[in-house]
């Protein structure tokens, strides 16, 4: 369904997408991963149809996405990195917004606001909704009008784990329906437990494949314990336990102990997933928080709360302050029963 041969594209005498091939058979999942950005946004423009090919071709569903824009629409479920909703509109809306366009009965936006789960959110509007449900509604408004073929840009991007979950069965119950999915993504654990076939660029260009169902996944026991982070001419490895807590900043992900801030090469999704047996909590969209350092939690209005860890900031007396989403503060207690 999802067929590309010889593909390139080429940009002032630079080459950015060389692809001898790519195949995606209905009810396939294939990831693309290893593009940097300007590979990516070319590689998304043309399997979207915003750009032509310079040489090769692209087939979505037997039509050429450049030259047939109305019939792609029709046929292809499109999730872009950002998730380009109509923020002052409630959830559900949003959702009946594209039933009209696409003539579909209004009663698909509330079945889909239970796939996606968010039948809770529906009357909210999306400028009040956190990123990791924005994008669930992303998806949702992707799916709803049922694509033969879905294209989905870092579909976990914002995304704590119980929405990577749900992300995960729904693009795979999705595939089972018999679709052809391709997802662009840079390679972490989710795009792994998602795919069939994962396709790796480097610079734009093929470099090889593989199925992560045929890589040994080593025993829990054996999975990586310490965090690695580079310093200046050396890698260090630090220990969970000296960490205060994780976060992102400008692109850099950084562990944070009584030391100061040291930089990871890996981003917060994945120190997330190797601090997963350690103890660490999403306490906003942006940081981990080691809970065995958690001091207090406070509550400054209905929605507005912050938590205070053993310790200060280095070279500080101030106490280290984390912001705390709504819907993490709900977690919390729940996870500690308070």
């Amino acid at each position: 369904m999802i067929e590309i041969a010889r593909l390139q594209k080429v940009v002032q005498q630079s080459t950015l997408i060389d692809l001898p091939e790519l195949n995606v058979a209905a009810g396939g999942i294939t990831a693309v991963a290893g593009l940097t950005t300007p590979h990516k946004e070319t590689f998304i423009q043309l399997i979207t149809g915003q750009t032509a090919p310079t040489a090769g071709q692209i087939r979505l569903d037997g039509i050429n996405p450049f030259a047939e824009r109305t019939e792609f629409a029709q046929r292809v479920g499109f999730l872009p990195a950002e998730d380009g909703l109509y923020e002052r509109l409630t959830v559900r809306q949003n959702l009946e917004f594209y039933c009209r366009l696409y003539g579909l009965p209004l009663d698909k936006a509330v079945a889909m606001l239970t796939q996606v789960g968010l039948q809770d959110k529906a009357q909210i509007r999306v400028q009040q909704l956190s990123p990791e449900l924005a994008r669930r509604l992303a998806l949702g408004r992707a799916l709803l009008h049922q694509p033969h073929i879905l294209i989905l840009v870092d579909p976990f991007h914002r995304s704590a784990p119980t929405t990577m979950e749900i992300i995960t069965k729904t693009v795979r119950q999705r595939a089972a329906e018999g679709a052809a999915v391709l997802l662009i993504a840079d390679e972490s654990a989710a795009l792994t437990a998602v795919s069939q076939t994962i396709i790796i660029m480097n610079q734009g260009r093929y470099s090889h494949s593989y199925q992560p169902s045929d890589q040994p996944t080593p025993p829990a026991h054996n999975l990586p314990f310490k965090i690695p982070a580079r310093l200046e001419g050396k890698v260090a490895l630090v220990n969970p336990a000296d960490i205060l807590y994780v976060t992102s900043d400008d692109g850099r992900t950084y562990l944070c102990t009584e030391d100061g801030r040291i930089p990871t090469h890996l981003t917060l999704t994945e120190v997330e997933e190797r601090l997963a047996r350690s103890g660490f909590f999403r306490a906003h969209r942006s940081y981990l928080v080691n809970l065995q350092h958690i001091k207090e939690m406070i509550s400054y209005t209905r929605d507005s709360y912050t938590l205070i860890l053993d310790g200060f900031q280095p070279d500080d007396t101030q106490p280290i302050e984390i912001p705390l989403s709504k819907t993490a503060a709900r977690d919390l207690r729940d996870l500690l029963d308070f």
